[in-house]
């Protein structure tokens, strides 16, 4: 049994990026567990209750996939950049001590919010093999709204060597992806469930299988 970490900017994100991957792991007996890393802010966000309503997500997604845990930290999203760098990776830190998984899986280091690029930084500095032996594996996702928009450098774009059937678990990751109904609207906006499809179909041409997700692999310990 591997332990795997996904960890989350912000909820949602681990479905988009790999939703299916973590369902595939959860079939094959891993034991699956999730941090996210941000909560809603109302500052910036006009749905009534919005705290509340992301909690009851978190919870009913927590549930579907059957994480053994799931820990919410306290920053405000969209205001990552207000905290030292050091306090997140602290905390990071402390949760990835706990949980001591082989593999993680995190968002690309290139998405387009702001969030994203510090989560990536504070994530990776709690990635060192003398301080985290245990870690065998380290995958990035993307992030369907946030991957695609960042500049198209190609020193910096998201160019996947490593992708994962889940023709068997993408009407399922649809399904939970659906528990988030403020996040999902109508193509062409890239949170659809066409969008959804329509990257794990492409995704699946390049591996040769019907639906796929894609990885950027940053390491592995054999």
């Amino acid at each position: 049994m591997n332990k795997i970490l996904v960890i989350s900017v912000h909820p949602d994100d681990e479905t988009l990026g790999c939703g299916g991957t973590l369902l595939k792991h959860k079939g094959n007996g891993d034991e699956i567990n999730w941090l996210i890393l941000t909560k809603a802010n109302d500052k910036f966000i006009s749905t009534p209750n919005i705290e509340q309503i992301q909690a009851d997500f978190v919870k009913e997604v927590s549930i579907k996939y059957g994480f053994k845990d799931t820990f919410h930290l306290p920053f405000l999203e969209i205001e990552l950049d207000k905290y030292p760098l050091g306090e997140i990776i602290r905390e990071i830190s402390n949760y990835i001590d706990q949980i001591k998984p082989s593999v993680i899986y995190f968002n690309h280091y290139n998405d387009v919010h702001s969030d994203h690029r510090i989560a990536f930084d504070a994530i990776y500095s709690c990635t060192k093999s003398f301080r985290y032996p245990f870690i065998t594996k380290i995958l990035m996702y993307e992030t369907l709204s946030e991957t695609e928009f960042a500049p198209a450098l190609p020193c910096a774009s998201f160019t996947p060597n490593v992708y994962v059937d889940i023709t068997d678990y993408l009407d399922q990751k649809i399904e939970i992806m659906k528990l988030y109904k403020t996040e999902l609207m109508e193509e062409p906006y890239p949170r659809s469930i066409s969008s959804i499809e329509a990257l794990a179909r492409f995704r699946g041409s390049r591996a040769g299988v019907k639906y796929a997700e894609a990885f950027m692999l940053l390491y592995e310990k054999i």
